[in-house]
């Protein structure tokens, strides 16, 4: 080999090494810089980025015309969002910010952007634990299951007052209410009217089973007969060992053509709900619902009564008893009698028991 050769093979030997070490630095520049995009890549996305005060988490409420922007204001007044930059990437990235969805979400510590954007994009929200109980009127109902659940209240009152509606679901205006049981439902924070209306009707249809329609056959009575009876009950005792016996008396004088005299009636016939004694004059008030005056069932109910006061008026106690008087004592009980001069004489000693507490009225 000649020495020209030789000394060639060095220099080419020469001149690749600073490529080689160049390229070597460079791959490993790409390796720390797509390792460090990675790791920055993954905080933003999968590294939790929630904070809570306590284990339960946090809700927030997302409406029907909320934005990016208000669920951001949300999140942000509440302190639930460690990294917001890092968020409000990602929910770009995801087309979060174009597609929002209404409703009620938990959030909770420890969950990352990528969590918590999935949650919020698919509508993955948490049901709300519906309750209402105690209630006497339309506009009552109302405002409480609207105090839970995002619903036009407004709406909701309309529909409760549209005969058109109310036919439509085998009701009157004046005996809707019998349709809504008192329960726990689990629904939607943002279900809207027709969606509630419906649901309740299903409750309904589920609750009065050919068993229990027997039941009210076997009474003589209608379903909404049998509520509009036990919202009577459900206001003459809190008691519901005993009110069996009070719908048996009941359904004793509708049986034997009585007036049913029942002084809840008057009560909300007249609109004053804070009457603790009814007195004689009471009973000449004008009303469909004063069943001093008037044979029968009153048009409607005069409360929503809850399923116990229903099940009492079905499996009512089969008596003798045509009256009952409140105990004179705060023991919340009644005494029963068969006969007008014995209920005269439980009568007075009740009378008494209320002058000697100074009720008058």
């Amino acid at each position: 080999m000649s020495y020209y050769h030789s000394s060639y093979q060095r220099n080419q030997k020469k001149g690749k090494r600073p490529f080689r070490s160049f390229l070597i630095v460079f791959v490993l520049l790409l390796l720390i810089i797509g390792a460090a995009v990675g790791y920055f890549g993954y905080q933003a996305i999968f590294a939790p980025n929630v904070w809570t005060e306590n284990d339960k988490g946090e809700y927030i409420y997302i409406g029907n015309d909320d934005d990016f922007e208000a669920v951001k204001k949300q999140l942000y007044a509440k302190g639930l969002i460690v990294h917001r930059n890092n968020f409000e990437w990602l929910a770009a990235y995801k087309k979060y910010d174009k597609n929002i969805k209404a409703g009620r979400y938990t959030i909770k510590s420890g969950m990352s952007n990528n969590d918590v954007v999935n949650m919020l994009r698919s509508g993955n929200q948490e049901p709300v634990r519906l309750k209402f109980n105690n209630i006497r009127l339309k506009e009552d109902l109302v405002v409480r299951v609207g105090k839970q659940i995002n619903i036009n209240e407004k709406d909701l009152l309309e529909h409760l007052n549209d005969s058109n509606y109310t036919k439509t679901v085998g009701f009157t205006t004046e005996n809707i209410n019998c349709m809504f049981l008192p329960n726990t439902y689990y629904v939607f924070w943002n279900t809207n009217t027709d969606e509630f209306l419906e649901r309740m009707h299903y409750e309904y249809d589920i609750f009065w089973t050919e068993e229990q329609k027997n039941k009210a056959a076997q009474q003589e009575l209608s379903p909404i007969e049998v509520s509009i009876l036990a919202s009577i009950v459900e206001k003459e005792s809190q008691k519901n060992d005993e009110k069996p016996r009070i719908a048996g008396v009941y359904l004793n004088r509708l049986k034997s053509g009585w007036r049913l005299q029942a002084d809840p009636t008057l009560v909300y016939a007249m609109g004053n709900f804070e009457i603790k004694r009814v007195l004689n004059v009471y009973k000449e008030y004008e009303s469909p619902y004063n069943t001093y005056k008037y044979l029968g069932l009153p048009p409607g109910p005069i409360c929503i009564p809850s399923i116990a006061s229903i099940n009492a008026v079905l499996n009512a106690e089969d008596h003798s008893y045509f009256f009952f008087c409140a105990q004179p004592n705060y023991s919340g009980y009644h005494n029963f009698a068969k006969h007008s001069r014995q209920h005269i004489n439980n009568a007075n000693a009740y009378r008494e028991f209320l002058n000697k507490e100074g009720i008058y009225k």
